[in-house]
């Protein structure tokens, strides 16, 4: 498995660091976040340094999507959460602090403070289409 030995998460991975570990399999660990959003907060990574999103393997994202369901499914259950945010920020500018890929699993309770940066609001239907028109590989 590849490691950055400046990662905070490989060292974690490699015992150097200390992590309370609530999952892990062949592939991932889940280890509850230090800065909890809300109670139960945790992280999901790969074994294998990733950077980011765009970086990491198929196999190891679809086990770390895996092993996050496994934990929102636990919250659930065990927590008493009311729903679950399943994030992941890939790059600075989209909050990013880690450069390991993780995913973090935020149980949610009714009435709970946390509030995301992002309110839904209807958006200007031509700049929908000509960003869909590039995403589809339109130059026009």
């Amino acid at each position: 498995m590849s490691a950055d030995p400046d990662c905070i998460f490989c060292k974690i991975l490699a015992g150097e660091l200390p992590a309370t570990i609530v999952d892990q399999d062949e592939h991932t660990v889940s280890f509850m976040d230090i800065h909890p959003a809300t109670r139960g907060h945790a992280l999901v990574i790969p074994r294998a340094h990733s950077r980011d999103l765009l970086s990491i393997e198929p196999n190891d994202l679809e086990a770390v999507a895996l092993a996050a369901k496994r934990l929102a499914e636990r919250v659930n259950e065990y927590l008493g959460a009311d729903g679950v945010n399943v994030i992941n920020s890939c790059g600075a500018a989209a909050w990013q602090t880690v450069f390991h890929f993780h995913i973090h699993v935020i149980p949610r309770y009714k009435g709970d403070p946390l509030r995301l940066p992002w309110v839904p609001g209807p958006g200007d239907p031509v700049e929908i289409a000509a960003a869909a028109a590039q995403l589809n590989g339109s130059t026009d």
